[in-house]
């Protein structure tokens, strides 16, 4: 499965929302440095859809703030 998230960093909590779109729109309490928060990304989104974090892939913008996710189900 793929999907679109759009991620914020540095929030004061963490959360998951659906948009009406289907896009993912995910506060992360991380820092974009060193990819920390691409890690937490990772880990909220294994937590969410019950994966191992492996089955959790950043496809596009590692970078980003704009990214592809594909989740193994």
């Amino acid at each position: 499965m793929k999907k679109q998230v759009k991620v914020k960093p540095n929030s004061k909590k963490q959360d998951i929302k659906e948009l009406a779109d289907g896009t993912l729109a995910v506060n992360l309490k991380s820092p974009p440095v060193d990819g920390k928060a691409n890690q937490e990304l990772i880990e909220l989104l294994a937590e969410k859809f019950k994966v191992s974090k492996s089955q959790v892939r950043i496809k596009l913008g590692l970078s980003s703030k704009n990214k592809l996710i594909e989740i193994d189900l």
